[in-house]
Parts: C-alpha cells; structure tokens; sequence
C-alpha cells in the first residue's frame, strides 16, 4: 500500500500555501488529479485548524473550486460554522469569489484509467504501484473477492490513496494542521472519508497538529488525529510516543499514517502501511524526505 502525504515544520505563520501547490499537482490526490467517483466525476474534501484558538474549517463534496484548502479556510475565518459540504460549500465559494473551473479540469487521463480498473474489478481501486509488503498484490483485472485486503469488511483491490497534508508549528510553538483530497477511486457519489472531519484526519490543539491519510473510515473510527493529542494529554506521552501508540492500538486491521508537529518542535510520523511519502523542512534551510520506515 502507498500513502502519500506531505510534511512542513515552517517557522513562521501558517497558510494553506503548501496544501495548494500540491493540490494543483495532478501527481497527488487533491484537487487536480483527484480519485474520481462511481460516475466518473470528482468531489474533493478538505480541512484546516488552528490550535491555538481551535478555529477550524472543513468542507466536502466539491466539484468545481479548485483549491479545496483555501475554502477550507475561508469556512474557517469568514462564516459562522465549520463545516459546509455540497451545494451549500460550492454556493459559499461563489459568495467568497474563490477560484471555480470546471469539473472537466480535476479529470486526468490516468485517473480514468484507474476507474476503469476498479470498474473491471467491481472494487474501490488499491494501489497498484508500489508492493504491499505482506500482501498478496492483486493485479489489475483480479476480481474483488480475491482481494486479502478489506475496507469497512469489504474486499478491496486497488487503490490510490495520495492524500496531501500539511503541519506546522512556528516560534512560539503554535501548531496547525491541514488535510486535502479526492477521497476513494470508485468511491460511491457523496461519500465523506476522513480527511475533513475534524478530529479524525485532522486536528490541532496547543499540544499538536496532526494530518492523517490512508483507510479513511478505520481513521474515522479511531478518531485518529485527536487520538494523538489525548493520549499527549492525558498518558503524558511525548509526540512520537503517542503517534506510534495509535497507530498500534487504535486502527485494528486498518491501514493508515500520519505526520504530526508538536508545540515544542518535534517531528514524528507513523504508519502500518509499506510506506509513507513524507517531507519535512524548517526556515533554517534543512531539508528531510522519506517514503520506508
């Protein structure tokens, strides 16, 4: 299984800038180049929080603004709530003169090739480019019921799951966090995974902030970001301590990662999967990538 994700640690304030660039890059599964649906159209989901005042934004069932994050963040600073999702989200965008496209601009020619497989399969689409390292890996035309991956109980054959997120926290140890994608290839027409849902792919506090990707509904069930916060907070664990006890204790035989910052600097990730693309860079210059544990 491959999760894709992207880590920040920036000194300084925190915009949604990273999340953009990436969500502009077909390579990812954000904006364009978002997983496509059942009918071959995209509805993308996004959110961001503050920690310090825990302010956050999410939205959800997007088919035409074309930077989700910065909606995201516009629910978060200029409406009274904090979550819009479908035709209410899209009716805000146009409020707020966000940048719209056409649904035709987040299609990519590989996407519609990956629906394809996942239609053949009768199956929501697994990733078929990196091995899965302790799993069979299903090939492209396998049936569903072959398949020894499951979702939610259901058999599962391919699936690209190259959700983008951002964390960071600046000098005077406030951290953010922020969590865009496209969700599921062959995913069913209004389906919500984590990564707006405050608490589960995202959360930030005055301890942490934290950005999730994989399986979305064992994050949803594990309420996987705030997770790591809680158990900070109440076992007393440090930052790494707490991400390698939820990723250990609260997925069951889900798989998943996240990238996570503390208030003190700290950086720390942790995933179940083969692998995790992951980045981390602070103002001074350094640099880190990584992908296996």
């Amino acid at each position: 299984m491959q999760l894709i994700i992207w880590l920040l640690l920036m000194i300084g304030g925190f915009t949604p800038t990273q999340v953009r660039e990436l969500e502009t890059d077909p390579l990812f599964n954000s904006g364009r180049g978002s997983a496509l649906t059942e009918n071959g159209t995209v509805e993308m989901e996004a959110s961001i929080m503050d920690g310090p005042k825990r302010r956050c934004g999410a939205v959800s069932g997007l088919t035409t603004v074309k930077n989700p994050i910065s909606l995201a963040r516009l629910v978060m600073e200029k409406s009274p709530h904090s979550y819009l999702a479908f035709s209410g989200a899209e009716e805000f965008a146009r409020q707020q003169g966000v940048e719209l496209v056409d649904n035709e601009y987040f299609i990519t020619e590989e996407n519609v090739g990956m629906l394809k497989l996942a239609k053949e399969a009768n199956s929501i689409l697994f990733d078929y480019r990196i091995p899965n390292g302790g799993f069979e890996t299903c090939s492209a035309g396998a049936a569903a019921t072959d398949s020894p991956l499951q979702m939610n109980g259901l058999p599962i054959s391919l699936y690209a799951p190259e959700t983008v997120g951002c964390v960071v926290v600046d000098q005077e140890g406030r951290c953010a966090a922020a969590t865009s994608t496209g969700g599921l290839m062959n995913k069913r027409t209004g389906r919500i995974g984590d990564s707006p849902l405050i608490g589960a792919g995202t959360y930030a506090s005055n301890l942490c902030g934290v950005s999730c990707t994989g399986e979305g509904e064992a994050i949803i069930r594990a309420t996987l970001a705030r997770d790591v916060a809680a158990v900070m907070e109440y076992k007393g664990l440090c930052l790494q301590e707490a991400v390698d006890f939820v990723i250990k204790e609260r997925l069951d035989e889900g798989q998943a990662g996240l990238i996570a910052v503390s208030k003190n600097g700290e950086v720390a990730c942790g995933f179940n999967a083969n692998g995790m693309f992951r980045g981390c860079a602070t103002e001074d210059g350094f640099m880190e990538v990584g992908i296996w544990p």
